[in-house]
């Protein structure tokens, strides 16, 4: 009888073995658990999803002391000069890359392309001293192993001696973090919009009116840089991914907390760039969601959306001369010189047309954020 009980662990035992080795361990889902764990910042504070909330667009919605201009680091203290970016559609950028036809750069990860991918951009914070703040990838990769899931799991999908080399387990856990960022979760395609063109939502007559000026080169410069594919197409993503300089200000209230002094060069910031041209140029966000992302532009100086969109009007419309969040007139550009003058031409827009784009924007919001649009 003490033989069979035996016998019985013995067998149990090799089963359990058995069923771990076979464990279907799966990139998504590796990245899925990193993506919100905490432990991989220096003082055990902050993780992806800190500054990409899923609940929020995938962006920062803290207020940070700073009216969520910017985000905090995993100090408590350290704050960065620019907007997290929404990590929703991300997939979806080109590689960073000069387009010898456009004489354009066009695409990668972070407001100025510095990442060419996804993997690339997951594997900037951890080290990043103001963000989450870890010394180096050793120290991140000891912090790996004290979770014996990931040490599972990274040897079950890459490799059995990946431990063997910090470099490589460090690149293993971004392109983990880049797997999740692939997945429908980040771009569903279930907005308003996208169940208008699928006939399961009729726009109100202001929206249509908004829809109409935005798809109309005659009438406004939003397509312009705001749409890839064309009018009504599925699977849209509202930017065209390349870089300009609309003349946005410098956000003060923002450096009077931060104490940067210095300008911020934008496109120059990107090591892979040196043409003084691309100085002050940004990449074209994506409009998905824009209407519960707030604050705007890569600094967060405005704080609604139909500010943005007066602010665009400005430069067509003499009228429009007034900040209409600060009673005064517009801030002059951080960087004047390289403006894209010819791509912001367009008519002039009445208040009812600006009402009527701003409609159009919140119907590019995901249906799991309508609950959060301000009327």
């Amino acid at each position: 009888m003490r033989g069979f009980k035996l016998l019985a662990v013995s067998l149990s035992t090799i089963s359990l073995c058995t069923f771990l080795n076979a464990m279907d361990y799966k990139s998504e889902d590796l990245g899925k658990v990193l993506f919100f764990d905490k432990n991989l910042s220096k003082n055990r504070t902050q993780a992806c999803a800190t500054c990409h909330n899923p609940k929020a667009g995938f962006t920062d919605n803290r207020d940070n002391g700073i009216k969520g201009m910017a985000s905090q680091g995993d100090d408590g203290k350290s704050l960065g000069d620019r907007q997290a970016p929404s990590a929703a559609y991300a997939k979806f950028s080109p590689k960073f890359h000069f387009d010898e036809k456009k004489k354009k750069y066009i695409g990668g990860q972070f407001w100025d392309g510095r990442e060419a991918t996804l993997a690339g951009q997951a594997g900037g914070p951890p080290l990043n001293p103001i963000e989450m703040g870890m010394g180096s990838k050793k120290e991140v990769v000891d912090r790996l192993k004290e979770n014996s899931y990931y040490v599972s799991a990274l040897k079950s999908i890459y490799s059995e001696d990946i431990f063997n080399s910090n470099d490589k387990v460090y690149e293993a856990m971004t392109k983990a973090i880049e797997s999740f960022e692939m997945t429908k979760e980040f771009s569903p395609f279930d907005s308003k919009y996208d169940r208008f063109l699928r006939d399961e939502y009729d726009l109100t007559v202001l929206e249509d009116l908004g829809r109409s000026i935005f798809f109309s080169n005659n009438n406004n410069s939003c397509a312009t840089c705001h749409v890839l594919k064309g009018e009504d197409k599925e699977g849209e993503t509202f930017t065209n991914y390349e870089y300009h300089n609309i003349g946005v200000p410098a956000n003060k209230e923002l450096r009077a907390k931060n104490g940067v002094t210095q300008i911020d060069t934008g496109l120059l910031n990107n090591p892979n760039v040196t043409d003084e041209n691309q100085k002050g140029k940004y990449k074209v966000p994506t409009l998905r969601n824009v209407a519960v992302t707030a604050p705007y532009m890569h600094n967060g100086v405005f704080k609604d959306l139909r500010t943005v969109v007066e602010f665009y009007d400005k430069y067509n419309n003499k009228d429009r001369n007034i900040n209409p969040e600060t009673g005064k007139p517009w801030e002059d550009p951080e960087v004047k010189e390289t403006i894209s003058l010819e791509e912001l031409k367009a008519k002039k827009q009445n208040d009812r047309k600006i009402d009527a784009l701003v409609a159009f924007l919140k119907l590019l919001t995901d249906k799991r954020y309508e609950h959060l649009i301000k009327e």
